[in-house]
């Protein structure tokens, strides 16, 4: 598959094989992109402002309708795709693919919702004949660098309000999972986005990322990805506007007077659920001491019914990791808590990228698995006496993107809300929620920014206020 540059499809001599991450087996070729590339790319991009900022929002909204409608015909070809490189079940692609046609249609709306406000300047002291009102315009040139995991929804989550805003873009896929991006630049193009209203570029995040992350042309940057990755972004972006969503190893709180069987089936969902490979994932589990016990043996009923194996197949309700070195580093991880006393209660077997679904019991806040993402299909498990034991606990940690509390109990579930560092909070349900429509960003080294289309448009425009001086 080519890349699209400055108006056309182009490939080059070196490429990237994209791989199935079950068999190894090669789904297509992608071109590597060059830092002559990078620099077309933003002049190209460039122009491709200008022209985007000619639109009306009205125009925007049906480019972006129509895009909607087309993912959503073809939405078999594109889950199927999306399974082949990245890994997920055809279930969860098929889900993925039916929230992007959500998320477009989303961003559409809000392109026709672009607006400023009066202000009310004589407020001020003295302030006579002054008109004065703001003006939103889009920033000009957006970066979006996207992760493997969500090839497709998350793309949509960028792409969608930059070019509701009226912008021009620059993505950048994971290298892992390119394949269902350029499908839905095509579909951009075919809907009726001019030319150079984006770009995308495949290859190294390495060398594409840092070239567009440090040039001043770029007015924007939103990325999804590493901590470790978007602290080096931040520290070349310069003067520039960032959205950083950077991951967590989001704690689930069980009380005493909790439902004992939802929780556990919220563990082996939000756990599991594409490997793990989600950053709102249920990682680290902390119960109650009088409960603990009778907990653990739920999930171990529940964890047993997860089958890991090739995604493609409609048995299969686990597929693999992205990558057989990614499922290495969680074996890894999951034999040094043991080492250090953690009690595997089931899984912890890997065969390639395929890893077991897998339970750690007794663990403790200082081991690796519980203060880093681990970011795979493992869930370590904690006791906590109260309320606020568990509260510290899951604030033990430099991450707060998302948590979750099971309690009927009014006063705790508010002390939690209050009181945990995270910037999605869940009462009775796990961390691993999320509907497109809300503002969602995390604390902390979680990242800084919301997404959510209503709230990505705020951040792709920038403010000018009007001030009309009257006789």
């Amino acid at each position: 598959m080519k890349f699209y540059l400055n108006g056309n499809w182009e490939s080059r001599d070196q490429v990237i094989e994209v791989t199935n991450p079950y068999d190894n087996s090669i789904v297509d070729v992608v071109p590597k992109a060059t830092e002559a590339d990078i620099e077309t790319a933003l002049q190209s991009a460039v122009k491709g402002a200008a022209s985007m900022a000619e639109t009306t929002g009205y125009e925007r909204f049906e480019i972006l309708r129509r895009t909607a409608g087309l993912i959503q015909q073809r939405s078999e070809d594109l889950a199927q795709l999306l399974s082949k490189e990245e890994g997920k079940t055809l279930s969860e692609s098929r889900l993925e693919v039916d929230r992007s046609v959500q998320t477009m249609e989303l961003s559409g709306e809000e392109a026709k919702r672009i607006s400023g406000e009066q202000l009310p300047l004589d407020g001020g002291k003295d302030v006579r004949n002054r008109l004065g009102f703001t003006l939103r315009v889009p920033c000009g040139v957006v970066v979006a660098i996207s992760p493997f995991n969500f090839p497709l929804n998350l793309v949509c989550h960028k792409v969608g309000p930059a070019l509701a805003a009226g912008n021009a873009v620059i993505l950048k896929p994971a290298s892992d999972t390119p394949l269902v991006s350029l499908e839905l630049v095509k579909i951009l193009l075919e809907a009726g986005l001019p030319p150079l209203g984006i770009q995308c570029l495949t290859g190294s995040g390495a060398v594409i990322g840092g070239g567009l992350c440090a040039d001043p042309r770029v007015r924007k940057i939103t990325f999804t990805g590493s901590r470790e990755v978007g602290e080096d972004i931040c520290r070349v972006a310069g003067l520039k506007k960032v959205t950083m969503e950077l991951g967590s190893n989001c704690p689930l709180i069980v009380l005493p007077d909790a439902d004992l069987d939802a929780a556990a089936q919220a563990v082996a969902v939000s756990g599991y659920a594409n490997a793990g490979q989600v950053c709102i994932s249920t990682q680290r589990l902390i119960v109650a001491d009088e409960i603990h016990e009778a907990m653990v043996d739920r999930l171990q009923t529940k964890i047993a019914t997860v089958t890991a194996g090739n995604q493609l197949d409609a048995t299969t309700t686990m597929g693999p990791m992205v990558r057989t070195s990614d499922a290495e580093r969680v074996q890894n991880w999951i034999s040094q808590a043991v080492d250090e006393g953690a009690r595997l209660v089931c899984g912890g077997e890997r065969d390639g990228a395929v890893m077991q679904a897998t339970l750690l019991n007794d663990t403790t806040s200082a081991m690796k698995i519980n203060r880093e993402e681990l970011f795979g299909p493992a869930v370590t498990v904690m006791k906590a006496k109260d309320v606020h034991e568990a509260i510290r606990l899951a604030n033990d940690t430099e991450y707060g993107l998302s948590a979750g509390v099971f309690t009927q109990d009014i006063d705790a579930a508010m002390c939690f809300a209050r009181e945990v560092q995270s910037g999605n909070i869940h009462i009775h349900w796990s961390p691993f929620w999320r509907t497109d429509l809300m503002p969602y960003g995390g604390l902390k080294g979680s990242g800084m920014g919301k997404e959510g289309p209503k709230y990505a448009v705020e951040a792709m425009t920038e403010t000018k206020a009007v001030v009309i001086h009257t006789k």
